[in-house]
């Protein structure tokens, strides 16, 4: 009787672990769609960028030169954003509620 208990309790105890927060798709979705416009937004700058550089040197090669600063930015964006999810993970990894999970994995 006290071994069914004992089991129900750590059930409880995992459910509340591993249920997913209640808006976590949400602000899961939106950080993706704020990386998304990010980049958009950089290679829309970079080009803005390029354009007046021609319209103010008429030099045709400085609005690839804007291209390629709004492609950098870009990738600038995604490299923040890869960091961010490393750090978020790596916190993760210590974070006590699961600690049990790490457990089972080395068994």
């Amino acid at each position: 009787m006290e071994s069914n208990q004992n089991i129900s309790n750590e059930e409880k105890h995992l459910t509340s672990v591993t249920r997913e927060p209640k808006y976590g798709r949400v602000v899961s979705a939106v950080s993706g769609l704020s990386l998304g416009i990010s980049i958009v937004i950089a290679i829309l700058i970079g080009i803005g960028l390029g354009m007046w550089l021609k319209n103010l040197t008429g030099w045709g090669w400085t609005l690839w030169l804007g291209v390629f600063w709004g492609v950098g930015g870009a990738i600038y964006n995604l490299y923040l954003a890869y960091k961010k999810q490393q750090k978020e993970m790596s916190e993760l990894q210590n974070d006590p509620k699961y600690r049990e999970y790490q457990d089972i994995e080395k068994n």
